[in-house]
């Protein structure tokens, strides 16, 4: 697999370094970038007032092999979005950020659909053990979440997200065993691997995942989420609460459907953390 590197970073980066002349070429490509991406090195120089010759310096002094791979880069860089370039309009301070998760929220509660809770529900609970699976960092941590959930509940659940790990918990799992696997996306090659190898040793595959993704076609129950995503880049992504929402909703739906063996593992955890740090009866369970 080809690690790109951020051209516009290299640029920035190196730009005391470079001549004089290729200053004037850096200048013209960031004020730029698409017409930069599209021009000829004939076009560029004239665009920059310098010769052709220095367009190819200033290629290599970026770290591009020639003019060619860095006018590929520039369109790299265009590719990923016009957001991560130019400076994004912030609208709604910092009470966006609680506005965005509740919109979020309201979007995703759309998506519930009450008979895919309880096919996952019977699955998981019968499951000899839960696997969940996250890549990422939201997508691990969620995964973490499910499991600090449902052990409360007396459920042998355990999670990974290191792509070697998964690979190998998937390949010696049993058909018995219940994947749950939890990517925004859906589309992350290695959430991708151990889905498919999990399914070939039979376990059930359930997937909180965005609809219509390469995740949501492999596995067997889809639990979809949606996001939205802003052109102010600097505001950390909702969609992980979306993702949270799903795992409140399994760890509900299973404590409520089996309330005596839920409650006597409450019940237990209850006691024990009063006993070790004190305080009043309402305090959460461990978080």
């Amino acid at each position: 697999m080809t690690m790109e590197v951020d051209i516009l970073s290299q640029i920035s980066q190196r730009f005391d370094a470079l001549r004089d002349a290729e200053k004037k070429v850096a200048k013209c490509v960031m004020d730029n970038l698409a017409c930069a991406a599209s021009s000829s090195i004939t076009e560029l120089a004239e665009e920059a007032q310098v010769s052709e010759a220095t367009i190819t310096r200033f290629a290599k002094a970026v770290g591009c092999k020639n003019v060619r791979d860095l006018k590929m880069k520039l369109a790299q860089s265009l590719a990923v979005g016009q957001r991560f370039i130019n400076e994004p309009v912030e609208q709604t301070g910092v009470h966006g950020v609680y506005e965005s998760i509740k919109q979020s929220m309201d979007l995703n509660r759309k998506l519930l659909d009450e008979k895919d809770i309880e096919t996952a529900v019977n699955w998981l609970h019968n499951a000899r053990q839960i696997i969940g699976i996250g890549m990422g960092g939201g997508s691990t941590m969620v995964a973490q979440e499910l499991q600090f959930r449902l052990f409360r509940l007396g459920y042998a659940v355990s999670t990974y997200h290191d792509g070697l790990l998964t690979r190998m918990v998937a390949a010696t799992a049993d058909s018995s065993d219940v994947m749950v696997i939890l990517s925004v996306t859906g589309y992350t090659p290695g959430v991708l691997d151990v889905a498919q190898l999990a399914k070939q040793y039979g376990l059930k595959v359930i997937a909180i995942t965005q609809a219509q993704s390469p995740l949501a076609e492999i596995s067997d129950l889809t639990l979809p989420i949606a996001t939205q995503e802003t052109d102010f880049i600097y505001k950390p992504s909702a969609s992980r609460y979306a993702m949270l929402a799903l795992v409140d909703v399994l760890a509900m739906q299973l404590a409520v459907t089996h309330k005596r063996r839920s409650r006597d593992r409450l019940r237990r955890l209850k006691l024990a953390l009063d006993s070790y740090r004190g305080g009043g009866d309402r305090q959460p369970l461990g978080d």
